[in-house]
């Protein structure tokens, strides 16, 4: 079976990152981590790379003084590495038209709500603050509006009484390692022609 070459962008501790090197470790997937990228030096994610023989390398975006500089850079090491397509993983960065056109249809997103509800960077304090029964995640496709492109999973867990962010950013969390790796594999299966 010929895998997809993935490149992983993150920005801070990497718990989806290894929940995705974890599945990876399948016979049955179809995807190689061949790349990781973080925008911050201190991204503890870096290191589950490094423990897991899996290339990194920090891109710091204040050292470049446009955001399309600092894109370019990363377009031209996920191109050097051969990378097929990219997976945001906790990557605090918005992208922009420049780098979402160049890889349209394959860059793929974790968001910790049930899209189109709660966009943003805020998403689960919003939906505390909102009152809402039900919250989630949601993978999907990344497009030109923020936390707006097709989706490809969702999954929900109960908002209880006494949830409050840090309880409930948790369940929604356990729930992002269990969608990310199948919507990565299950996008994969149908890139095969790459």
């Amino acid at each position: 079976m010929i895998r997809i070459k993935v490149a992983v962008l993150i920005s801070g501790r990497g718990s989806n990152l290894k929940a995705l090197i974890d599945y990876a470790k399948n016979n049955q997937c179809n995807f190689d981590i061949k790349l990781v990228v973080s925008n911050k030096e201190d991204a503890k994610g870096l290191q589950l790379a490094k423990e897991n023989n899996i290339k990194s390398l920090v891109i710091n975006h204040k050292k470049y003084s446009t955001r399309r500089e600092f894109e370019q850079e990363i377009d031209r090491n996920l191109t050097d590495n051969n990378c097929q397509l990219i997976c945001l993983a906790g990557f605090m960065r918005i992208l922009s038209e420049f780098f979402i056109d160049k890889w349209q249809g394959k860059i793929i997103n974790i968001h910790p709500s049930l899209l189109p509800a709660f966009k943003g960077e805020n998403a689960v304090k919003d939906a505390i603050d909102y009152g809402v029964k039900i919250a989630g995640c949601t993978t999907h496709l990344v497009d030109l509006e923020v936390d707006c492109g097709k989706i490809l999973m969702q999954e929900s867990v109960v908002v209880q009484e006494n949830d409050d962010y840090e309880s409930l950013a948790a369940k929604i969390l356990e729930k992002e390692h269990q969608i990310l790796p199948i919507s990565l594999n299950n996008l994969c299966k149908g890139l095969s022609w790459l």
